[in-house]
Formats: structure tokens, sequence, C-alpha cells
């Protein structure tokens, strides 16, 4: 089973430390810290009439399969590449430990040329001020992203230049026990599109045996921040203030908007009606709830559909991720993670190395490779046309929901998601909050807007610390 880093975050004080300490050091005249390295592009010519080749240390997030693939990629570079850049991936553990490596790297002055961050980890990049943004080698090469998903480079692209490049990218789903639907007479390939279909469908689902204890629940998933996150921007609602933290830096939280409200005192009545079983916020758990049986409907990322598949005696279907309601406009809000080129205390030969090897990811060959081997996104959509995609989307056609979904995206600055250096904590809040409301006396208005409160003030510190 392909194996996906999971993004839960790290505690809001210890990160709030570590980060004010960072971001100060870094705060020098050039925006930068370390060796006043020059963050824009080098052309192809510094790679000419090398002695040896350029050497780029990669530090990613991927193992179990995903590494796998991720090592036969890099080893079908170095062999193209041979006596001119060669590439050493090196595993840092999962997004959150990846995250604090990179920071005590930068403190040390010695960072990897190239590295893979988690979406979360945005804001924090760009004011670490390190890397040389993904615009300047697009510019430089005039580089054509046509062909790259939009819905992507929506989400890396901020003040209108691309930050970093996408590339293990996913999008969540709400997956569907199709033989349970058509026991219960319901249509397997019209899965519900909304809370109120949700509901309907989960009446018929739910099954209880002689003495009344339910032993198919009609819905059931983990309570997760980045669902919330989904459900927002569905809604076109943002998640944090100034567009997102697109229009100026975000000062508050906005998941305790009446749609969030609603989701939740849905949710609730859900359990409270036995029409959804309480897993609380372990993704393990959903995810066992729903191949076991035990809930006939879920909601997971793309990079769950072949695990599901494997483990369920059932044959699994997927739909797009529902809307709070009816007359939502739709969206999508990515997941993963993208490439960040380190440009701080790094030669043009390594930087431009670092590049060269990015461009041989975003290919459609190696995305074909990649989407096929692991299960994420292809980032160049022509991926999905090669012979490893094919015959992947042959063995799994509901994986082209995911892919018509993204397709089908509003393109706008609530898909883009929040652009805010504390995503990490607001995201556990949120679950905070969102658990709070289903376990306690709490009022589903209270317990959010309590959350996103306590997120208002971790934001001020960590707002403060990057202020020059």
């Amino acid at each position: 089973m392909t194996t996906f880093p999971r993004r839960r975050g790290v505690k809001a004080a210890a990160l709030l430390a570590s980060l004010g300490l960072l971001l100060s050091a870094c705060s020098g005249d050039d925006g930068a810290g370390g060796g006043g390295g020059d963050l824009s592009a080098p052309g192809p010519e510094v790679l000419d009439d090398l002695d040896e080749a350029v050497q780029v240390e990669f530090w990613h997030s991927m193992d179990a399969t995903n590494g796998q693939v991720l090592d036969e990629l890099i080893e079908g570079f170095n062999a193209e590449n041979e006596g001119r850049v060669q590439v050493t991936g090196s595993f840092q553990g999962d997004y959150d430990t990846a995250l604090a490596n990179h920071r005590a790297a930068i403190q040390q002055g010695d960072t990897a040329e190239l590295i893979m961050i988690y979406d979360l980890g945005t804001q924090f990049m760009i004011d670490s001020g390190q890397t040389v943004p993904a615009q300047s080698f697009i510019d430089e090469d005039g580089y054509d992203t046509a062909e790259v998903e939009e819905a992507l480079l929506n989400y890396f692209t901020v003040g209108g230049e691309l930050r970093s490049f996408p590339f293990n990218n996913s999008t969540p789903l709400m997956y569907i026990n199709r033989d349970a639907f058509e026991e219960a007479g319901l249509d397997p390939d019209s899965p519900p599109t909304d809370l109120a279909e949700i509901r309907e469908a989960a009446e018929d689902l739910t099954i209880t045996d002689d003495d009344g204890t339910v032993v198919q629940y009609g819905f059931g998933a983990a309570v997760y921040g980045w669902f919330i996150e989904q459900f927002m921007a569905r809604a076109a609602v943002p998640y944090c203030d100034n567009s997102n933290g697109r229009d100026g830096r975000a000062t508050e939280v906005l998941f305790d908007d009446p749609k969030i409200v609603e989701l939740v005192e849905w949710w609730d009545g859900m359990i409270e009606d036995d029409l959804a079983v309480q897993i609380g916020r372990n993704t393990d758990d959903g995810a066992a709830a729903f191949t076991s049986g035990r809930a006939a409907m879920t909601l997971e990322s793309t990079g769950s559909l072949g695990g599901y598949i494997e483990q369920s005696d059932f044959e699994v279907g997927a739909g797009y991720f529902p809307l709070i309601g009816a007359d939502d406009p739709g969206g999508s809000i990515i997941g993963g993670a993208s490439l960040w080129i380190n440009g701080e205390g790094h030669s043009p030969e390594e930087v431009r190395g670092s590049w060269e090897f990015v461009q041989y990811l975003l290919t459609p060959e190696s995305q074909s490779v990649w989407h096929a081997g692991t299960g994420y996104l292809a980032v160049n959509t022509e991926g999905y046309n090669g012979p490893e995609a094919q015959e992947r989307a042959e063995e799994f056609p509901q994986f082209s929901v995911a892919a018509n979904q993204l397709a089908d995206s509003e393109i706008n600055e609530n898909t883009a998601g929040c652009m805010m250096g504390v995503m990490s904590e607001a995201r556990v809040a949120a679950e905070e909050g969102w658990e709070t409301a289903l376990t306690s006396d709490a009022t589903a208005e209270e317990a959010m807007a309590d959350a996103a409160g306590g997120v208002g003030r971790t934001i001020e510190e960590y707002n403060a610390s990057v202020e020059e």
C-alpha cells in the first residue's frame, strides 16, 4: 500500500520560539540570512565546461513505495546527466520533521540544494528568504507552464509570482461502498453531492441488527482540519482574512464562519441520529471504518484510493468532495508538497543543477511514472497520457474523478488556500474546536469561535516575529 505523510502540525509554542529566532536571524539587509547568495535564477551557461558533476542534495519526505518511485526518477536523471549533475535523495521524515530539519539547517548555514516542503509551510519558506522563487527560473528560461495543472499553480502563486514548483500533490474525494449502495437501492454512479444528500443516502445505508445495534453506518470520516479547508473553498469562503493572506498578512482565521458552524452542526446531528460513526481525529481510524464496511461513505485524499481498493472486500467508488449546500459554487484546495530551490549559500551551478532536475521531474514522462507509481496527481497534465498512467487508469478508473474535480475547480483566492505562517497550528485548532463541539456541551458556534480566537493570538505572535 502506498503511504502518504500526514499533515498534523507541531505545538504552537515550540514552533513560534524557533521561528522567532530563525526569522530574526534571516532578516538582514538582503532579506535573507547566511552568505548573501543571489536569489535569482542563473542561466544554463553556468553548467558549461564543468570539471566534475555538480552535486545536488534533495531533501524529501517520500518513503516506502513513494520513496522507491522517487529513487527511480533520481536514477534516471543521473544516468542522463552523468558528469554534469548528480542528485542524491535524502529522506527527512514526515512533512513536519522535514520542515523542522530545514529550519535547523538554515540556522547552521547548511541547507540542502533542493527541498520538498508541504503546503502549510509555504508562508514560512517565503519569510525565511532562502530560496530562489520558481518564477525566476520560469522567466530566465521562458519555461512554458501551460501543461501544469492550473489549480496547482494557483495555490503556489503568491503576489503574482510562482514561489515553488508543485510536485507531490493530491485532492480529497468522497469514497463510497458501491455494493452497499446497490443493496440499499441507491445509484453508485450518482453519489451524494452535498450534506443534505449524504444524510438522505445515509438513512438508507445505515443497517442495524435485531438488537438495534448499528452494524453499518451510512457515513463516517475523521475530524481532519484539511476537510474544513476544503469545505470552505467549495463554499467560496476564505479561510483567513486579507483575501486568504494574499493581499496582506493574515491576522485572523475565519473557520468560525456560519458555513462551518452549519457543517459541524450537521456532523453532530448525523452522529446523534446514528447515521454516522464517531471516529475522532485519527485518519487511520477513518480509513479502517470504511474499508471494514462499518461506514458506507467517507472522505479522504486521492492518495487513499489504491489502499482502499486493496483492503476492501467490496467495490470502491468515488465522487467529488461534497458541498455544504447545493448552491455552493465548488472548488478544490490541493494538499501535499512542492519543491523549493535554495539559493542562499549555494553556488550558481548548484542552483542551476537543481532546476535541471526539477524540469526533469515535471516532464510528461516522469509525471506518468510518478502518478502511476504513487497515486499523486500528475502535475503536468500530459503525464496522464503516458503508458504508465494509462495502465493505472485502466486498473483504477475511479481516479479520473480526482482529475476531473481539480479541472472543474474554481480558480480564485479561496481555492488558492490561506497563506499564513502558522497554518499547521490553525489546522490543529480547527480540529480541536470541531471535536469539542462533537464531544461536549459547547455549541458548534462557541467551539469554533473559541478555536479561531486562539489561533488569532498565535498569528499575532508569528507576524510580530517577522516584522522588520
